[in-house]
Protein backbone atom coordinates (compact mmCIF):
# COMPACT_ATOMS: atom_id res chain seq x y z
CA UNK A 1 0.00 0.00 0.00
CA UNK A 2 1.02 3.42 -0.86
CA UNK A 3 2.52 5.43 2.19
CA UNK A 4 1.08 9.05 1.20
CA UNK A 5 -2.04 10.64 2.03
CA UNK A 6 -3.70 11.94 -0.33
CA UNK A 7 -6.60 14.00 -0.70
CA UNK A 8 -8.89 15.81 -3.16
CA UNK A 9 -12.12 17.36 -3.71
CA UNK A 10 -14.29 14.97 -4.48
CA UNK A 11 -17.01 16.53 -6.25
CA UNK A 12 -17.92 18.76 -9.33
CA UNK A 13 -16.48 22.28 -8.78
CA UNK A 14 -19.20 25.19 -8.31
CA UNK A 15 -22.61 25.57 -6.48
CA UNK A 16 -24.37 22.67 -4.90
CA UNK A 17 -26.15 21.12 -2.29
CA UNK A 18 -22.73 18.81 -0.74
CA UNK A 19 -19.32 19.02 -1.11
CA UNK A 20 -17.17 16.40 -0.53
CA UNK A 21 -13.14 16.59 0.12
CA UNK A 22 -12.10 12.90 0.41
CA UNK A 23 -8.63 11.74 2.27
CA UNK A 24 -7.16 8.41 1.56
CA UNK A 25 -4.12 6.35 2.79
CA UNK A 26 -2.39 5.71 6.33
CA UNK A 27 -2.87 9.13 7.53
CA UNK A 28 -6.53 9.97 6.58
CA UNK A 29 -7.94 9.43 10.14
CA UNK A 30 -5.37 10.98 12.07
CA UNK A 31 -5.50 13.99 9.43
CA UNK A 32 -9.14 14.21 9.60
CA UNK A 33 -9.00 14.26 13.33
CA UNK A 34 -7.08 17.37 13.59
CA UNK A 35 -9.90 19.34 11.35
CA UNK A 36 -13.03 17.45 12.36
CA UNK A 37 -14.73 18.48 15.79
CA UNK A 38 -18.15 15.52 16.39
CA UNK A 39 -20.83 17.82 18.00
CA UNK A 40 -20.23 14.55 21.17
CA UNK A 41 -16.31 15.30 20.86
CA UNK A 42 -15.33 11.94 20.22
CA UNK A 43 -12.60 11.01 17.83
CA UNK A 44 -13.23 9.35 14.35
CA UNK A 45 -10.65 6.63 15.33
CA UNK A 46 -13.45 5.31 17.58
CA UNK A 47 -16.19 5.49 14.66
CA UNK A 48 -16.97 2.28 13.49
CA UNK A 49 -16.69 1.13 10.11
CA UNK A 50 -18.84 2.91 7.75
CA UNK A 51 -20.48 5.14 9.74
CA UNK A 52 -21.32 8.71 9.75
CA UNK A 53 -20.80 11.78 12.47
CA UNK A 54 -21.72 14.99 12.67
CA UNK A 55 -19.56 18.03 13.29
CA UNK A 56 -17.52 20.93 11.95
CA UNK A 57 -14.57 21.39 10.08
CA UNK A 58 -12.43 23.48 12.52
CA UNK A 59 -8.99 25.24 11.50
CA UNK A 60 -6.77 23.71 14.59
CA UNK A 61 -4.41 26.84 14.46
CA UNK A 62 -6.78 29.48 14.78
CA UNK A 63 -10.12 27.59 16.29
CA UNK A 64 -12.28 29.21 13.11
CA UNK A 65 -15.03 27.21 12.17
CA UNK A 66 -15.26 26.84 7.79
CA UNK A 67 -18.21 24.26 8.33
CA UNK A 68 -21.04 22.00 9.49
CA UNK A 69 -19.88 18.77 8.17
CA UNK A 70 -20.44 14.69 8.55
CA UNK A 71 -17.53 12.81 8.42
CA UNK A 72 -17.69 9.56 6.93
CA UNK A 73 -15.14 6.49 7.73
CA UNK A 74 -14.13 3.52 5.70
CA UNK A 75 -11.44 1.74 7.20
CA UNK A 76 -9.22 -0.72 5.13
CA UNK A 77 -9.40 -2.85 2.83
CA UNK A 78 -13.03 -2.30 2.74
CA UNK A 79 -13.06 1.36 0.81
CA UNK A 80 -13.09 2.31 -2.70
CA UNK A 81 -9.14 2.42 -2.53
CA UNK A 82 -8.56 -0.47 -0.17
CA UNK A 83 -6.86 2.21 2.29
CA UNK A 84 -8.08 4.14 4.88
CA UNK A 85 -10.72 7.07 3.60
CA UNK A 86 -12.67 9.80 5.31
CA UNK A 87 -15.37 11.59 3.54
CA UNK A 88 -15.69 15.42 4.80
CA UNK A 89 -19.01 16.51 3.29
CA UNK A 90 -19.60 19.62 3.86
CA UNK A 91 -22.04 22.21 2.12
CA UNK A 92 -21.19 22.93 -2.13
CA UNK A 93 -19.53 25.82 -2.71
CA UNK A 94 -16.04 26.77 -4.52
CA UNK A 95 -14.71 28.69 -1.35
CA UNK A 96 -15.97 26.10 1.40
CA UNK A 97 -14.65 22.88 -0.01
CA UNK A 98 -11.21 24.11 -1.21
CA UNK A 99 -11.13 25.71 2.42
CA UNK A 100 -11.49 22.14 3.71
CA UNK A 101 -9.36 20.73 1.36
CA UNK A 102 -6.10 23.25 2.45
CA UNK A 103 -6.77 22.66 5.86
CA UNK A 104 -6.41 18.66 5.09
CA UNK A 105 -3.10 19.64 2.90
CA UNK A 106 -1.56 21.58 5.54
CA UNK A 107 -1.94 18.33 7.81
CA UNK A 108 0.08 16.82 6.08
CA UNK A 109 -2.29 15.25 3.51
CA UNK A 110 -0.99 15.63 -0.20
CA UNK A 111 -2.81 17.11 -3.28
CA UNK A 112 -4.00 13.72 -5.24
CA UNK A 113 -3.25 13.40 -8.74
CA UNK A 114 -5.80 12.87 -12.06
CA UNK A 115 -7.71 9.15 -11.29
CA UNK A 116 -4.83 8.43 -8.26
CA UNK A 117 -7.91 7.07 -5.93
CA UNK A 118 -8.68 4.84 -8.94
CA UNK A 119 -5.31 4.27 -9.75
CA UNK A 120 -4.53 2.84 -5.58
CA UNK A 121 -7.86 0.40 -6.19
CA UNK A 122 -6.22 -1.14 -8.99
CA UNK A 123 -2.68 -1.23 -7.19
CA UNK A 124 -4.06 -2.83 -4.28
CA UNK A 125 -5.78 -5.15 -5.88
CA UNK A 126 -9.20 -4.22 -5.68
CA UNK A 127 -10.42 -3.14 -9.10
CA UNK A 128 -8.41 -4.99 -12.53
CA UNK A 129 -7.61 -2.38 -14.79
CA UNK A 130 -10.41 -2.68 -17.17
CA UNK A 131 -12.62 -2.20 -14.09
CA UNK A 132 -10.26 0.99 -13.32
CA UNK A 133 -11.07 2.46 -17.03
CA UNK A 134 -14.62 1.45 -16.50
CA UNK A 135 -15.08 3.62 -13.88
CA UNK A 136 -14.18 6.64 -15.99
CA UNK A 137 -17.20 5.56 -18.53
CA UNK A 138 -19.35 5.63 -15.84
CA UNK A 139 -18.69 9.03 -15.22
CA UNK A 140 -18.88 10.45 -18.56
CA UNK A 141 -22.14 8.00 -20.06
CA UNK A 142 -24.42 10.20 -21.92
CA UNK A 143 -26.61 7.85 -22.45
CA UNK A 144 -28.61 4.92 -20.61
CA UNK A 145 -27.02 2.30 -23.08
CA UNK A 146 -24.01 3.57 -22.34
CA UNK A 147 -24.44 3.14 -18.57
CA UNK A 148 -25.47 -0.39 -18.96
CA UNK A 149 -21.95 -1.36 -20.74
CA UNK A 150 -20.41 0.66 -18.18
CA UNK A 151 -21.50 -0.88 -15.30
CA UNK A 152 -21.65 -4.50 -16.66
CA UNK A 153 -17.40 -3.77 -16.86
CA UNK A 154 -17.31 -2.59 -13.71
CA UNK A 155 -18.62 -5.52 -12.59
CA UNK A 156 -15.91 -7.94 -14.41
CA UNK A 157 -17.97 -8.63 -17.75
CA UNK A 158 -15.32 -7.92 -19.93
CA UNK A 159 -12.87 -8.97 -16.81
CA UNK A 160 -14.00 -12.43 -16.86
CA UNK A 161 -14.08 -13.73 -20.44
CA UNK A 162 -10.41 -12.25 -20.82
CA UNK A 163 -9.44 -14.69 -17.64
CA UNK A 164 -11.68 -17.28 -19.15
CA UNK A 165 -9.32 -16.94 -22.34
CA UNK A 166 -6.65 -16.92 -20.45
CA UNK A 167 -6.46 -20.26 -18.20
CA UNK A 168 -7.01 -22.13 -21.53
CA UNK A 169 -3.85 -20.42 -22.86
CA UNK A 170 -2.11 -21.16 -19.24
CA UNK A 171 -3.44 -24.69 -19.34
CA UNK A 172 -1.80 -25.74 -22.58
CA UNK A 173 1.59 -23.56 -21.48
CA UNK A 174 1.85 -25.65 -18.52
CA UNK A 175 1.80 -28.42 -20.48
CA UNK A 176 4.24 -27.36 -23.15
CA UNK A 177 6.90 -26.03 -20.83
CA UNK A 178 6.76 -29.44 -18.67
CA UNK A 179 7.73 -31.31 -21.65
CA UNK A 180 10.17 -28.87 -22.68
CA UNK A 181 12.15 -29.00 -19.06
CA UNK A 182 11.48 -32.58 -18.11
CA UNK A 183 11.53 -34.51 -21.17
CA UNK A 184 13.37 -37.67 -18.76
CA UNK A 185 10.56 -37.71 -16.75
CA UNK A 186 7.30 -39.63 -17.57
CA UNK A 187 4.89 -36.91 -17.97
CA UNK A 188 1.52 -37.75 -19.75
CA UNK A 189 2.29 -36.81 -23.37
CA UNK A 190 0.61 -33.52 -24.60
CA UNK A 191 -2.79 -34.46 -26.88
CA UNK A 192 -1.87 -32.51 -29.87
CA UNK A 193 -4.92 -32.37 -31.51
CA UNK A 194 -6.48 -31.20 -28.38
CA UNK A 195 -4.19 -28.24 -28.20
CA UNK A 196 -5.24 -27.64 -31.72
CA UNK A 197 -8.96 -27.79 -30.88
CA UNK A 198 -8.36 -25.48 -27.92
CA UNK A 199 -5.87 -22.84 -30.35
CA UNK A 200 -8.69 -22.44 -32.97
CA UNK A 201 -11.54 -22.31 -30.48
CA UNK A 202 -9.62 -19.64 -28.55
CA UNK A 203 -8.68 -17.76 -31.64
CA UNK A 204 -12.57 -17.90 -32.58
CA UNK A 205 -13.49 -16.46 -29.46
CA UNK A 206 -11.15 -13.72 -29.84
CA UNK A 207 -12.17 -12.68 -33.07
CA UNK A 208 -15.83 -12.67 -32.21
CA UNK A 209 -15.17 -10.54 -28.94
CA UNK A 210 -13.02 -7.95 -31.74
CA UNK A 211 -16.30 -7.72 -33.51
CA UNK A 212 -17.94 -6.15 -30.83
CA UNK A 213 -15.05 -3.28 -30.98
CA UNK A 214 -17.46 -0.86 -33.35
CA UNK A 215 -20.12 -0.99 -31.43
CA UNK A 216 -18.53 -0.59 -27.76
CA UNK A 217 -17.09 2.23 -29.40
CA UNK A 218 -19.90 3.69 -30.10
CA UNK A 219 -21.35 3.33 -27.15
CA UNK A 220 -18.89 4.89 -25.03
CA UNK A 221 -17.71 7.84 -27.25
CA UNK A 222 -20.60 8.13 -29.15
CA UNK A 223 -20.71 8.26 -33.17
CA UNK A 224 -19.32 11.00 -34.61
CA UNK A 225 -21.76 12.66 -37.25
CA UNK A 226 -21.16 15.22 -39.24
CA UNK A 227 -24.10 17.56 -40.90
CA UNK A 228 -22.50 18.13 -44.45
CA UNK A 229 -23.45 20.15 -47.77
CA UNK A 230 -23.79 23.23 -49.25
CA UNK A 231 -24.66 26.64 -47.97
CA UNK A 232 -28.03 26.87 -47.17
CA UNK A 233 -29.59 23.63 -47.94
CA UNK A 234 -30.69 23.11 -44.15
CA UNK A 235 -28.13 21.66 -41.93
CA UNK A 236 -28.67 23.83 -39.22
CA UNK A 237 -32.15 23.14 -39.41
CA UNK A 238 -31.51 19.73 -39.41
CA UNK A 239 -29.11 20.04 -36.56
CA UNK A 240 -31.74 21.89 -34.79
CA UNK A 241 -34.40 19.62 -35.46
CA UNK A 242 -32.77 16.20 -33.77
CA UNK A 243 -31.58 18.68 -30.82
CA UNK A 244 -35.05 20.15 -30.74
CA UNK A 245 -33.91 23.50 -29.98
CA UNK A 246 -32.48 26.85 -32.09
CA UNK A 247 -28.61 25.51 -31.38
CA UNK A 248 -27.81 27.05 -34.74
CA UNK A 249 -28.72 30.49 -36.28
CA UNK A 250 -30.75 29.48 -39.52
CA UNK A 251 -30.99 32.65 -42.39
CA UNK A 252 -31.73 32.54 -45.69
CA UNK A 253 -28.27 34.27 -46.13
CA UNK A 254 -25.95 31.43 -47.34
CA UNK A 255 -22.66 31.09 -45.36
CA UNK A 256 -24.18 32.02 -41.83
CA UNK A 257 -22.30 29.14 -40.61
CA UNK A 258 -18.51 29.17 -40.86
CA UNK A 259 -17.32 27.24 -37.99
CA UNK A 260 -18.70 24.14 -36.80
CA UNK A 261 -20.69 23.62 -34.11
CA UNK A 262 -21.09 20.51 -32.17
CA UNK A 263 -23.47 18.87 -29.70
CA UNK A 264 -24.52 15.63 -28.14
CA UNK A 265 -28.43 14.30 -28.99
CA UNK A 266 -29.38 10.95 -27.23
CA UNK A 267 -30.22 8.94 -30.43
CA UNK A 268 -32.21 5.99 -29.01
CA UNK A 269 -29.74 5.13 -26.07
CA UNK A 270 -26.64 5.89 -28.10
CA UNK A 271 -24.98 8.90 -28.27
CA UNK A 272 -24.59 10.78 -31.49
CA UNK A 273 -22.19 13.81 -31.36
CA UNK A 274 -23.51 15.95 -34.23
CA UNK A 275 -21.35 18.04 -35.86
CA UNK A 276 -22.95 21.08 -37.73
CA UNK A 277 -20.31 22.06 -40.51
CA UNK A 278 -19.80 25.36 -42.83
CA UNK A 279 -21.42 24.70 -45.87
CA UNK A 280 -19.10 23.10 -48.26
CA UNK A 281 -18.57 25.81 -51.72
CA UNK A 282 -15.73 27.57 -53.40
CA UNK A 283 -15.56 31.39 -51.61
CA UNK A 284 -13.13 34.35 -51.93
CA UNK A 285 -13.83 34.89 -47.68
CA UNK A 286 -10.86 34.16 -46.06
CA UNK A 287 -12.75 33.43 -42.98
CA UNK A 288 -15.65 31.26 -44.64
CA UNK A 289 -12.47 29.19 -46.72
CA UNK A 290 -11.04 28.13 -43.00
CA UNK A 291 -14.29 26.93 -42.21
CA UNK A 292 -14.62 24.90 -45.48
CA UNK A 293 -11.64 23.48 -44.95
CA UNK A 294 -12.57 22.49 -41.87
CA UNK A 295 -15.76 21.03 -42.73
CA UNK A 296 -13.31 18.71 -44.98
CA UNK A 297 -11.04 17.84 -42.01
CA UNK A 298 -14.01 16.73 -40.07
CA UNK A 299 -15.59 14.77 -43.07
CA UNK A 300 -12.03 12.58 -42.91
CA UNK A 301 -12.36 11.27 -38.98
CA UNK A 302 -16.28 11.25 -39.20
CA UNK A 303 -18.05 8.09 -38.17
CA UNK A 304 -21.02 9.00 -40.23
CA UNK A 305 -22.11 11.30 -42.61
CA UNK A 306 -25.72 13.41 -42.92
CA UNK A 307 -25.24 15.03 -46.52
CA UNK A 308 -27.99 17.25 -46.97
CA UNK A 309 -29.10 18.17 -50.32
CA UNK A 310 -31.54 20.91 -51.53
CA UNK A 311 -34.02 19.17 -54.16
CA UNK A 312 -35.40 22.38 -55.27
CA UNK A 313 -31.84 23.89 -56.54
CA UNK A 314 -29.85 22.27 -59.48
CA UNK A 315 -27.37 20.04 -58.38
CA UNK A 316 -23.54 21.23 -58.51
CA UNK A 317 -20.26 20.14 -59.04
CA UNK A 318 -19.81 20.83 -55.46
CA UNK A 319 -23.16 18.42 -54.52
CA UNK A 320 -21.18 15.26 -56.52
CA UNK A 321 -17.70 16.41 -54.89
CA UNK A 322 -18.59 15.86 -51.70
CA UNK A 323 -21.16 12.30 -52.69
CA UNK A 324 -17.54 11.37 -54.02
CA UNK A 325 -15.60 11.76 -51.28
CA UNK A 326 -17.67 10.24 -48.38
CA UNK A 327 -18.59 7.05 -50.82
CA UNK A 328 -16.26 5.03 -48.36
CA UNK A 329 -17.93 6.55 -45.00
CA UNK A 330 -20.82 5.33 -44.05
CA UNK A 331 -23.41 8.05 -44.63
CA UNK A 332 -27.19 9.12 -45.20
CA UNK A 333 -28.06 11.23 -48.03
CA UNK A 334 -31.06 13.62 -46.68
CA UNK A 335 -32.83 15.42 -49.60
CA UNK A 336 -34.21 18.86 -48.08
CA UNK A 337 -37.13 21.06 -48.95
CA UNK A 338 -39.19 18.38 -51.27
CA UNK A 339 -42.55 20.46 -50.79
CA UNK A 340 -41.00 23.00 -53.38
CA UNK A 341 -40.64 22.34 -57.66
CA UNK A 342 -38.14 19.99 -57.65
CA UNK A 343 -35.12 20.27 -59.84
CA UNK A 344 -33.58 17.01 -59.82
CA UNK A 345 -34.74 13.63 -59.17
CA UNK A 346 -33.17 10.88 -57.41
CA UNK A 347 -31.77 8.97 -60.27
CA UNK A 348 -29.36 12.38 -60.93
CA UNK A 349 -27.55 11.47 -58.33
CA UNK A 350 -26.02 7.76 -60.05
CA UNK A 351 -25.05 5.16 -58.12
CA UNK A 352 -25.19 5.24 -54.55
CA UNK A 353 -23.86 2.28 -53.40
CA UNK A 354 -26.65 1.02 -51.18
CA UNK A 355 -26.54 4.44 -49.77
CA UNK A 356 -29.74 5.04 -47.60
CA UNK A 357 -31.49 8.11 -48.49
CA UNK A 358 -34.28 9.83 -47.33
CA UNK A 359 -36.68 12.44 -48.81
CA UNK A 360 -38.13 15.62 -46.60
CA UNK A 361 -39.25 18.90 -45.70
CA UNK A 362 -37.22 20.57 -42.80
CA UNK A 363 -39.74 22.62 -42.54
CA UNK A 364 -42.79 20.57 -42.21
CA UNK A 365 -42.05 17.12 -40.96
CA UNK A 366 -39.55 17.89 -37.79
CA UNK A 367 -40.89 15.25 -35.31
CA UNK A 368 -41.52 12.49 -38.13
CA UNK A 369 -37.61 12.69 -39.39
CA UNK A 370 -36.12 12.37 -36.46
CA UNK A 371 -38.54 9.02 -36.10
CA UNK A 372 -37.28 8.16 -39.75
CA UNK A 373 -33.67 8.82 -39.49
CA UNK A 374 -33.57 7.33 -36.03
CA UNK A 375 -34.32 4.10 -37.67
CA UNK A 376 -31.98 4.48 -40.96
CA UNK A 377 -29.03 5.50 -38.19
CA UNK A 378 -29.56 2.48 -35.79
CA UNK A 379 -30.29 -0.28 -39.02
CA UNK A 380 -27.40 0.98 -40.81
CA UNK A 381 -24.94 1.49 -38.37
CA UNK A 382 -25.62 -1.21 -35.76
CA UNK A 383 -27.43 -3.94 -37.79
CA UNK A 384 -30.41 -3.36 -35.01
CA UNK A 385 -27.65 -5.28 -32.71
CA UNK A 386 -26.54 -2.39 -30.43
CA UNK A 387 -29.25 -2.12 -28.17
CA UNK A 388 -30.00 -5.86 -27.98
CA UNK A 389 -26.53 -6.56 -26.58
CA UNK A 390 -25.58 -3.62 -24.77
CA UNK A 391 -24.83 -4.87 -20.91
CA UNK A 392 -25.94 -8.61 -22.35
CA UNK A 393 -22.47 -9.46 -23.08
CA UNK A 394 -18.89 -8.61 -23.02
CA UNK A 395 -18.07 -5.61 -25.23
CA UNK A 396 -14.33 -4.14 -26.44
CA UNK A 397 -15.31 -0.50 -25.64
CA UNK A 398 -12.04 0.98 -25.96
CA UNK A 399 -8.78 1.02 -28.41
CA UNK A 400 -6.52 -0.02 -26.50
CA UNK A 401 -8.12 -3.14 -25.56
CA UNK A 402 -8.76 -3.71 -29.63
CA UNK A 403 -5.16 -3.86 -30.16
CA UNK A 404 -4.30 -5.61 -27.41
CA UNK A 405 -6.31 -8.74 -28.68
CA UNK A 406 -5.12 -8.23 -32.05
CA UNK A 407 -2.27 -8.72 -31.05
CA UNK A 408 -3.19 -11.82 -29.01
CA UNK A 409 -5.20 -13.07 -31.90
CA UNK A 410 -2.10 -13.29 -33.81
CA UNK A 411 -0.04 -14.58 -31.31
CA UNK A 412 -2.11 -17.52 -31.54
CA UNK A 413 -2.49 -17.69 -34.75
CA UNK A 414 1.26 -18.11 -35.77
CA UNK A 415 1.05 -20.93 -32.35
CA UNK A 416 -1.37 -22.49 -34.66
CA UNK A 417 0.61 -22.67 -38.04
CA UNK A 418 4.04 -24.04 -35.86
CA UNK A 419 1.71 -26.99 -34.30
CA UNK A 420 -0.03 -27.69 -37.37
CA UNK A 421 3.77 -27.52 -39.57
CA UNK A 422 5.04 -29.68 -36.71
CA UNK A 423 7.97 -27.51 -35.32
CA UNK A 424 9.19 -28.15 -32.22
CA UNK A 425 7.19 -27.29 -28.87
CA UNK A 426 9.83 -24.78 -27.52
CA UNK A 427 8.68 -22.09 -30.63
CA UNK A 428 4.94 -22.74 -29.98
CA UNK A 429 5.46 -21.67 -26.29
CA UNK A 430 7.08 -18.25 -27.43
CA UNK A 431 4.14 -17.64 -29.02
CA UNK A 432 1.86 -18.76 -26.11
CA UNK A 433 3.14 -16.57 -23.62
CA UNK A 434 3.15 -13.40 -26.14
CA UNK A 435 -0.71 -14.13 -26.54
CA UNK A 436 -1.43 -14.11 -22.42
CA UNK A 437 1.23 -11.42 -22.11
CA UNK A 438 -1.47 -8.97 -24.73
CA UNK A 439 -4.25 -10.60 -22.95
CA UNK A 440 -3.04 -9.51 -19.76
CA UNK A 441 -2.44 -6.06 -20.94
CA UNK A 442 -6.56 -5.33 -20.83
CA UNK A 443 -6.89 -6.31 -17.30
CA UNK A 444 -3.40 -4.98 -16.01
CA UNK A 445 -1.75 -7.79 -15.13
CA UNK A 446 1.10 -7.19 -17.38
CA UNK A 447 0.74 -3.41 -18.41
CA UNK A 448 3.75 -1.16 -18.12
CA UNK A 449 3.81 1.78 -15.66
CA UNK A 450 3.86 4.64 -18.71
CA UNK A 451 0.60 3.10 -19.92
CA UNK A 452 -0.58 3.59 -16.68
CA UNK A 453 0.06 6.61 -16.05
CA UNK A 454 -1.35 8.07 -19.93
CA UNK A 455 -4.82 5.91 -18.62
CA UNK A 456 -5.42 7.64 -15.04
CA UNK A 457 -4.19 10.98 -16.31
CA UNK A 458 -7.56 11.09 -18.08
CA UNK A 459 -9.57 10.90 -15.05
CA UNK A 460 -11.16 13.71 -13.03
CA UNK A 461 -9.28 14.71 -9.84
CA UNK A 462 -10.70 13.52 -7.05
CA UNK A 463 -11.50 9.96 -8.56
Amino acid sequence: MTELTIAAVATPLGEGGIGIVRLSGPDSIAIADQVFRSKQGQSLKKLGNYRLRYGKVVDPETGRTIDEALAAVMRAPHSYTAEDVVELQCHGGVMVVQEVLSLCLRQGATLAEPGEFTKRAFLNGRLDLSQAEAVMDIVRSQTRLGLEVAIDQLEGSLSRKIKDLQERLYQITVQVEASIDFPEDDLPEIELQLMEKTLVETTKELAQLLLTADEGKILREGLKTVITGKPNVGKSSLLNTLLDEKRALVTDIPGTTRDSIEEVVNLRGIPLRLIDTAGIRDSSDMVEQLGVARSLDLLEDADLVLHVLDRSEVLTAEDFAVLERTETKRRIVLINKVDLPPLWDLKDLGNLQGTPCLEMSLLKDGAEIVQRLGDLILDFVGSGQITSSAGSRALITRTRHKHALEAAKLALEESLQTLQEGFPLDLIAVDLYGALEHLGEITGETVRENVLDRIFAQFCIGK
